[in-house]
């Protein structure tokens, strides 16, 4: 970052955090709140900490990057909530915070007396935020869940994968990072009503209910005719041509998306006369005939490379991508752009900051991820 940053880089300065979170959905949500300007203490167990420290390899300083992604910026102390000492310097600790954020077992912190009815009662500007696998009701709100157990459960293995393949997993936490993106959004519409009425509330999210968000369009359709989605690998049910197409070196995805861009992709590969074949003269057409079409379209695209088609459907205004690994996307001039890599500092360790600017600037890594305990003697002054 050049410039000196406004002072809105860090609109959440003065909130004070908790989080008793580990593995991904938690620590992101307060990792979120910390990249805006939040003070986020973790409290973490004896020994071992959060377990996503051992989440490795790969490692960086003997701590997983996955830890090192999901908590840079905040302050770590190290209580054994077997002790009721402990337990009560946090009770009492809470009683100052603004937020509260936790995805601990279902349950085991009410068991400890640190559950939202006790701390909101001793601190009614609390704002309790609780992000659990399946919610915070039904049979299964103590059950506890991780990201592959929920994707399954949700329905998302069942449209996602080959159309002539077996379901398939989401392949990054979609549901853990979406539910982190959730509960850090709750908890500052938390902080924004507070502002007027003086109290905090209870925030819940779960992965279970960011699964069902993320497939609203889907379930829509499904409740209108009963019909379960097709799996389409990289296409879309309801549009043609809108799918990654197989050329001489790799593959391109063609979204031509209506009528306008489907003459002009026509043109492109040399088949003018699809603009007047009625198999082909709506989406609606498109689709009841997606089988033929597409098989043309593959034949005639693997006649040349992805750069060439690339090339061609740029010029014509047709939206498309290469395929890309992760050191292509890395090396895109448009990445490089957006500034959206951030080194840790005194980590050296590039990691991804927050989507989002204000004015024009985006918040930045301020520290590296804690170590364990490591300000413990800071906050926990005569605690044993």
């Amino acid at each position: 970052m050049q410039g000196q940053q406004p002072t809105a880089i860090h609109p959440l300065r003065g909130i004070r955090v908790i989080e008793m979170g580990q593995n991904i959905a938690g620590p992101y949500a307060s990792e979120i709140l910390a990249t805006l300007g939040a003070d986020v203490v973790k409290v973490e167990r004896p020994g071992t900490g959060d377990d996503a420290r051992g989440w490795g390899p790969p490692f960086w300083r003997e701590t997983a990057t996955t830890f090192q992604a999901m908590n840079h910026g905040k302050r770590s102390i190290v209580l054994d909530l077997k002790s009721p000492e402990h337990v009560r310097w946090l009770r009492d600790y809470a009683t100052e915070a603004d937020v509260f954020v936790q995805n601990m077992r279902p349950g085991a912190l009410a068991e400890l007396g640190l559950g939202p009815d006790v701390l909101c009662a001793a601190n009614p500007r609390l704002v309790y935020c609780s992000l659990s696998a399946f919610g915070h009701k039904g049979p299964k709100h103590l059950s506890p869940g991780y990201e592959p157990i929920v994707q399954a459960y949700a329905g998302l293995f069942s449209v996602n994968g080959a159309q002539d393949g077996p379901p398939a997993r989401v392949g990054m936490q979609v549901l853990d990072l979406g539910s982190g993106v959730w509960a850090a959004l709750g908890c500052i519409a938390a902080l924004f009503q507070r502002a007027s009425t003086q109290r905090g509330c209870v925030v819940d999210t779960s992965l279970f209910e960011t699964a069902l968000g993320w497939l609203q369009v889907l379930l829509a359709g499904f409740q209108a005719t009963g019909e379960q989605p097709a799996r389409h690998r990289s296409g879309n049910p309801n549009v043609v041509v809108f799918q990654a197409l197989p050329t001489a070196d790799g593959e391109v995805l063609v979204a031509a998306a209506n009528d306008r861009l489907f003459a002009k992709l026509a043109r492109i590969v040399g088949r003018e006369a699809w603009t007047q074949d009625p198999r082909y003269a709506s989406n609606a057409l498109r689709v009841q005939h997606k089988a033929e079409l597409l098989a043309e379209l593959h034949t005639l695209f693997r006649q040349r490379s992805s750069a060439v088609w690339i090339d061609a459907l740029e010029q014509a205004g047709i939206p498309c991508s290469p395929v890309q690994d992760f050191e292509q996307v890395m090396a895109q001039p448009q990445t490089q752009a957006l500034g959206i890599f951030q080194t840790i500092p005194g980590l050296g360790l590039d990691i991804v900051g927050l989507p989002v600017s204000f004015d024009g600037h985006r918040p930045p890594v301020n520290s590296r991820a804690p170590e364990l305990g490591e300000h413990t003697q800071e906050l926990c002054k005569g605690l044993r």
